[in-house]
């Protein structure tokens, strides 16, 4: 899985903690990490201390297949901030991972127009790059097509 680093470096970066910085080095990685409770096999997203079925600790990084649909999405034509105005139009989405836990991330690399439920999609990578004082770089997954 790519990392494109082609998009704009002023957009905000998502706070890494303990708990999540495996998923966001494996993200600058190129791979998708989910959390699996080793108790009752849930997986689970975003990343916590505790199983979100059964209250286990037992939790371990897996890679995730990447593969998942979009369950629900929307067009943003007017961007948030200055920062995501080139990317206007674009997708929100609610994606529904072929492992079990739903992200919300952005569907790329295809016309707004074009998302529609149901749709497989795969994911890709957004590079941001570190500014004010943040000391590393992240890549934020997003998803696109999958012609699978």
């Amino acid at each position: 899985m790519a990392v494109d680093d082609s998009r704009s470096a002023a957009k905000p970066l998502p706070p890494v903690t303990a708990d999540t910085a495996p998923f966001w080095d494996a993200c600058a990685e190129g791979r998708l990490l989910l959390q699996r409770c080793q108790d009752c096999a849930h997986w689970q997203f975003y990343p916590r201390r505790l199983c979100v079925a059964c209250g286990g600790r037992a939790l371990q990084w897996r890679e995730a297949s990447g593969r998942g649909q979009v369950k629900s999405w929307t067009i943003i034509r007017r961007a948030v901030s200055e920062a995501f105005a080139a990317d206007a139009p674009y997708v929100v989405a609610l994606v529904a991972l072929a492992e079990g836990p739903t992200m919300m991330a952005n569907i790329v690399g295809c016309d707004p127009e074009s998302v529609a439920i149901g749709q497989p999609v795969r994911v890709t990578f957004e590079a941001r790059k570190a500014v004010g004082g943040r000391s590393a770089d992240i890549a934020v997954p997003q998803f696109e097509p999958d012609a699978r």
